[in-house]
């Protein structure tokens, strides 16, 4: 059975893989750590070949064939949110990862314990990810039988995503995925999900893997540009500078005729600006100089 084509609105990724993209740059090994509970351990594959990080190993060779990118299965049966933060410096942060993908909120819906803490909990382990420096993907619960019958279930969606938005993440949407087989590419749910009605079967976690494949690899691949920016670049708008001295700004390219937005690594302004201000301060690169806005870019590519 061939796998259905995921829609770009829940594989792409919103925000660019700053440190998966340094590390391709430079040709440096990537660490991958996937955390999370029964989905990431690989309950319901047929074997341990076949879980969805090691999947997603096989897919990120054949998409960066000359890199060292490996991927650690760091999924725990049963878990929620609350005791993967127990682990998370042992099996997450010792790592030293480049890329962390958390996937969580499976194990609350089905047991009846939806977040009383707004998220708190999520902007906890987030913040020891940011710590470390490394990109995270979020991962939202899947469309099964025994989560969608929970009354919660649409709630954890909502709150996993609002979480991912506010805090300026990415998501890998994987119930809406899972969701458009079922509803548009009228799929039995014995097509992609365990006998046991909660767990994904070797055919989903597969499709899984090349959804997340392929928005790793679009984030990463994003119009990168180091401080040596050409001439043929003409700034179209002040660019914005993020918390991780990444400098966004918007080109018209003379050689192509278009707009285009880049992401430019490193960066350094000579002033500190307060998060609030309007003032425009100015970058010179070599080759050019950009006005640059507040430290604040998430709505420049949202």
């Amino acid at each position: 059975m061939r796998c259905a084509s995921p829609s770009s609105q829940t594989c792409q990724s919103a925000n660019p893989l700053t440190r998966f993209a340094q590390k391709l740059a430079t040709r440096g090994p990537i660490t991958i750590i996937a955390i999370g509970s029964s989905s990431t351990a690989g309950a319901g594959a047929s074997s341990p070949a076949t879980n969805y990080p090691n999947r997603l190993a096989e897919e990120l060779k054949q998409r960066f064939p000359n890199r060292s990118i490996t991927v650690l299965n760091r999924g725990v049966n049963g878990e929620e949110v609350g005791d993967m933060l127990k682990r998370f410096d042992k099996d997450v942060l010792a790592a030293k990862p480049d890329l962390v993908l958390w996937q969580l909120g499976t194990n609350s819906v089905i047991s009846d314990h939806m977040f009383t803490d707004h998220g708190a909990a999520i902007r906890d382990g987030l913040k020891k990810i940011r710590a470390i420096d490394a990109d995270v993907v979020l991962i939202d619960p899947q469309f099964v039988p025994k989560v969608i019958v929970k009354a919660d279930a649409e709630h954890m969606i909502e709150l996993i995503a609002m979480t991912a938005k506010v805090e300026n993440v990415d998501l890998f949407r994987r119930f809406d995925v899972m969701k458009r087989w079922r509803d548009a590419d009228h799929m039995a749910f014995e097509s992609f999900v365990s006998p046991d009605g909660l767990h994904m079967n070797d055919w989903s976690y597969a499709c899984m893997a090349k959804g997340l494949g392929m928005a790793i690899a679009e984030a990463a691949q994003r119009p990168v540009m180091s401080a040596k920016a050409t001439s043929h670049l003409v700034p179209c708008a002040p660019a914005f500078l993020t918390p991780r001295l990444l400098l966004i700004a918007e080109f018209y390219n003379t050689t192509r005729d278009s707009r285009q937005l880049y992401f430019i690594w490193p960066c350094r302004l000579t002033e500190r600006m307060p998060r609030r201000s309007k003032r425009m301060a100015t970058i010179s690169l070599p080759n050019l100089t950009l006005e640059v806005g507040s430290p604040k870019a998430s709505h420049f590519w949202r």
